[in-house]
């Protein structure tokens, strides 16, 4: 990944030694990442007899990159992805998390639930939004205790769009970039859901990663339209995460019960799906194949990263990434305007 020099009013260009660590870590991230959120009880409860069969099964069929945070049920998906990844060579894989929630004790904690979050587990924390260097470097450190290791290879700030954007660029991107100039991290980048934002944390500070969710998939493309460019660029590393957008292209045929974007799935939009699946179902491909394969044809992408908490979603995902596709398909779906 050639990076062109530069700087910004905020944050200096990193070291040429630790720019090599971090290609290095893109390098290895491999085409098909874990997401680690369901694993976090994300709308249900899972055991961790379920959680570790999803995670067993990754390993298994190659996956090597893992991905969490600590949003992710308050901890739980750290504190299980860890117990995992210890009894791994640390050298084999690849785990990211994320900074800008700080968890904390819930003072009104009175047997509650997450579940206003997404996530199925008691709130006896609560999140707070802190992008200082102090709430950085305590935020990595309280993940590095949920997960057991010594590090992680990758630290994302995390929504800071969802609490202040302005002031979590300006005082998290220069607070990951001394993290990574101090050895402490090999890379650093954003994961969000705004191909915008990501494009503006990309001029603003020295990023090797973005990690954009849902907005570089089959059913729609805006990372098109400045922030892949822009990446490709500077020689920024992009992780395609929710490939399916929320469940929506998971299967063969949409339901209209599917998800989109953490929510219900408006009607014009489950119609474009529906319309997607029969394109591809008249050329001879699922559509979750054709979903987990799509991002990967871009050079700015290093890995698709889906999520999941079922063992043969896991399986079939990891079946779905290496399923031969028909010569001339993407071409074909381009030729009828179905991508761009």
């Amino acid at each position: 990944m050639a990076r062109r020099p530069r700087r910004s009013d905020r944050v200096t260009a990193a070291r040429p030694e630790t720019r090599a660590a971090a290609e290095a870590v893109g390098t290895r991230l491999g085409p098909l990442g874990f997401g680690a959120a369901p694993i976090g009880n994300l709308y249900r409860e899972v055991t961790d007899a379920e959680a570790r069969a999803a995670l067993e099964t990754a390993w298994a069929g190659g996956i090597r990159y893992f991905d969490t945070a600590p949003h992710y049920g308050l901890g739980l998906s750290e504190r299980r992805l860890g117990a995992f990844l210890r009894e791994r060579p640390r050298d084999e894989f690849v785990v990211s998390t994320k900074v800008g929630r700080i968890l904390e004790p819930n003072p009104d904690f009175a047997g509650g639930d997450d579940l206003d979050h997404g996530f199925a587990v008691p709130n006896d924390l609560v999140r707070r939004f802190d992008p200082s260097e102090t709430g950085v470097r305590k935020s990595l450190e309280d993940s590095l205790e949920r997960l057991g290791l010594d590090r992680v290879d990758v630290l994302y700030l995390h929504d800071p769009d969802a609490y202040d954007l302005d002031r979590g660029l300006a005082e998290a991107l220069p607070a990951l970039a001394k993290l990574r100039d101090e050895g402490l991290v090999a890379a650093i980048g954003i994961g969000v859901n705004d191909a915008a934002v990501a494009a503006r944390a990309v001029r603003e500070g020295d990023l090797d990663l973005v990690m954009i969710a849902g907005r570089y998939t089959l059913l729609e493309q805006p990372a098109l339209d400045d922030l892949l460019p822009l990446c490709v660029e500077r020689g920024v590393g992009v992780v395609a995460a929710a490939p399916f957008n929320s469940g929506l292209l998971a299967r063969d045929t949409p339901p209209a019960d599917a998800t989109y974007n953490y929510g219900d799935v408006p009607a014009d939009v489950l119609a474009r799906a529906r319309e997607l699946a029969d394109i591809c179902r008249a050329e001879g491909v699922s559509l979750p194949v054709a979903a987990v394969q799509y991002p990967l044809r871009h050079p700015a992408v290093r890995s698709v990263v889906a999520g999941t908490a079922r063992a043969d979603a896991v399986r079939e995902n990891v079946d779905r990434l290496h399923t031969p596709i028909p010569d001339g398909f993407w071409e074909r779906l381009e030729a009828q305007g179905v991508i761009p």
